[in-house]
């Protein structure tokens, strides 16, 4: 059986492919267009058809439109509402609707070849869910969405057993954590629908001497759902401008939200454990990239295994649709091995692109360790390896790295990348070394959990660990990631240190670097001493001397 999944009506369109119960192929339409979120300045632009993603999975499995069983689209029209009469204030939400009533044609129209009837509406939550239930390593799982709105709710929990959903309980709209959480992100200055994760990074610098105040609009109501009223931010602290410095008024209400989601979620999920009484927990929907209360989840709750998806937000739901499709015509899922399921280049093709970009270049005997040796030196290094990354998390194949010994190098790479100064960045470390440096869930392989660090490592890798002595790993099975793994060796062996800074190839504003001419663009603009590409580096100084620049940028 070959399903295609779709998700193109709120943001971050993507498509995703599963043949016979197994993940091909997934991509986010971003990493083609290269417009963040696939958003356009236009609000209704945004509702896209990830047109570029959808082909490029086609072509990688070697597929034509019509050789398709079925589609899904990530959005039943069918169950919703008018914005209205779900309390919400949505002046595009009827052209939404037709848009997606519309989506089997749009979609035809967009590969030829594929007959509108094979498109199939799947409910925008059983997406979530199925991107998480179905793709989880373990087969029987309690699962638990929640986000900003699918067609008439914001919440789904329940259970998956023998590939068959169950559920147990959502949560209408307009009682939203994912909106209310939106509606601060915005207060504080920040993107809504995109830049939450600025919100929980600011947390960390404030106490949450609001909580009382938040808890009255935001609870559980013991039956598994929830409470999430409109709160008067304003009320509360002064909104910040874009741009704007922020105080420790704002960090406050940043901790005190963030303190009541938590508290809010460990509710939840103590309610579905005693519904279900699973071992363990599946996460999705763009709340479950929270990694700070997805901590609390995993040691405070009762579920002995948390499993969150890598793209938990909307761009997993075109693979739950698929993963639901197939599941609905009697095949069961594979497990997700991992999340590099977009495009890759061979060795020829990438030494190719250097030979037209005309940039001088090594082929060393192991790029590992010559990257190794790059960082020891306080190098900052490009990584493009492999497959791309499907979700919002640089995973060692699109990835910025540097020594995580030197304080200085957290504003060096905020500095490279455009980005805040509070905003932490990540360190990857061998599974097998993790736990005597980090306390937390282990393995984490995702980056979908905050640890606390060792008190007597602190000081050895301070450029990643944040402000309250945390850090979001990013654990390295040799088996799955061999070339990452020799790197990591390769550092130690030079430092000491088996830990080395990872965060997302890409500069402020752009989408995560994909292909060869984004990676040559990217270490064309910022200052990056090494460019690893393959089993191929570039080195600032040589690629740049004597004309070398107009060469770059006259192949990109």
């Amino acid at each position: 059986m070959r399903i295609l999944g779709i998700n193109a009506l709120f943001h971050d369109p993507a498509a995703a492919l599963v043949v016979d119960g197994r993940i091909v192929a997934a991509a986010e339409e971003e990493r083609f267009s290269r417009r963040k979120h696939g958003k356009r300045p236009v609000p209704f632009a945004a509702w896209e058809l990830p047109v570029q993603a959808a082909a490029w999975c086609l072509e990688h499995a070697g597929l034509s439109p019509g050789e398709l069983d079925a589609v899904g689209y990530s959005y039943d029209p069918a169950l919703s509402r008018p914005a209205e009469a779900m309390g919400l204030e949505d002046p595009w939400d009827s052209l939404r609707q037709t848009y997606a009533r519309e989506a089997p044609y749009f979609l035809a129209d967009a590969l030829p070849g594929l007959a509108p009837e094979k498109v199939r509406f799947v409910p925008h939550h059983v997406a979530h869910a199925a991107s998480a239930g179905l793709a989880a390593p373990h087969p029987d799982s309690a699962v638990l969405v929640l986000d900003g709105r699918g067609e008439c709710a914001s919440h789904l929990a329940g259970r998956y057993t023998g590939g068959a959903l169950e559920v147990l309980r959502t949560q209408e709209l307009p009682q939203s954590l994912g909106l209310v959480y939106e509606e601060l992100t915005a207060h504080l200055g920040f993107l809504r629908s995109s830049d939450e994760y600025k919100v929980m990074a600011l947390a960390a610098y404030g106490k949450p001497r609001f909580l009382p105040e938040l808890r009255e609009r935001m609870h559980a109501t013991g039956d598994g759902g929830f409470q999430a009223h409109a709160v008067d931010w304003s009320a509360l602290t002064e909104p910040r401008a874009p741009g704007q410095e922020w105080t420790q008024d704002h960090a406050d209400l940043a901790a005190s939200t963030q303190a009541c989601l938590e508290e809010l979620l460990l509710d939840l999920v103590r309610w579905l454990y005693g519904r279900t009484g699973a071992r363990a927990l599946a996460l999705a929907g763009g709340v479950a990239l929270n990694c700070v209360a997805n901590s609390r989840i995993a040691t405070e709750g009762p579920f002995r295994k948390v499993w969150v998806q890598p793209a938990a937000g909307d761009a997993g739901t075109a693979l739950g649709a698929a993963l639901h499709l197939a599941a609905d015509r009697g095949e069961p899922a594979a497990p997700m091995e991992g999340a590099d399921l977009g495009r890759g280049w061979s060795e020829e093709e990438l030494r190719g692109w250097l030979e037209r970009a005309r940039i001088p270049y090594e082929e060393p005997p192991d790029i590992a360790e010559a990257v190794a040796a790059e960082l020891a030196r306080d190098g900052i290094v490009a990584w493009f390896q492999g497959r791309s990354e499907y979700g919002p998390r640089a995973l060692g194949h699109r990835s910025l790295l540097a020594h995580p010994g030197r304080a200085e190098n957290l504003e060096r790479l905020n500095h490279v990348k455009g980005r805040e100064e509070f905003r932490p960045v990540a360190p990857m470390v061998l599974a097998d070394r993790a736990a005597e440096i980090f306390e937390g869930p282990l393995p984490s392989p995702y980056m979908l959990f905050v640890h606390d660090v060792v008190r007597s490592w602190r000081d050895r890798i301070p450029a990643v660990v944040h402000v309250d002595g945390t850090a979001r790993i990013q654990t390295v099975d040799p088996a799955r990631e061999p070339l990452v793994a020799r790197m990591l060796t390769g550092f130690e062996k030079r430092t000491g240190l088996p830990v080395v800074v990872n965060t997302s190839l890409n500069t402020a504003g752009r989408p995560m670097v994909d292909d060869p001419r984004d990676a040559l663009e990217c270490f064309g603009s910022a200052p990056v001493d090494l460019l690893a590409i393959g089993p191929f580096a570039v080195r600032r100084g040589r690629a740049f001397a004597a004309g070398g620049r107009a060469a770059a940028e006259e192949a990109t």
